[in-house]
């Protein structure tokens, strides 16, 4: 379900971008990359919606990244580290550390997908392998 990143153009002005505008970014995408992944499903679309919605959650994207963690490189670890500790606030209910956690996921998601469309995808297919 990758084939929808792999001809995207890199974008040239990310550098411009702060870190909370990638993470607004990269929610999207990831949100529609389960969307895709779930989209030859027969199902209703209230079920659909809710397998969607269990993993765009902060806590899987939190489990995301500590999966990922082991295959980023020292620009992809800074940025993360970059976006968590940008985060100083929580949602009602989500515990801190977690928030940070997808936040930084999130950051990651939306720089590559400016960035390194193929090196998104790749990551994803390791996620698929988890």
């Amino acid at each position: 379900m990758k084939n929808w990143l792999i001809n995207l153009e890199p974008t040239k002005t990310t550098f411009e971008i702060g870190v909370i505008q990638l993470a607004w970014l990269g929610d999207s995408v990831w949100e529609l990359h389960q969307r895709m992944r779930h989209i030859k499903m027969p199902a209703k679309s209230k079920d659909l919606h809710l397998s969607v919605v269990k993993n765009v959650r902060a806590n899987s994207q939190a489990e995301s990244l500590m999966f990922l963690e082991p295959l980023l490189n020292d620009f992809e670890i800074d940025l993360v580290r970059r976006a968590r500790n940008k985060t100083k606030r929580s949602p009602k209910g989500i515990q801190p550390n977690i928030y940070a956690k997808s936040t930084g996921f999130e950051t990651l998601i939306g720089w590559l997908f400016l960035n390194n469309p193929k090196r998104l995808s790749d990551l994803f297919d390791q996620l698929e392998l988890k």
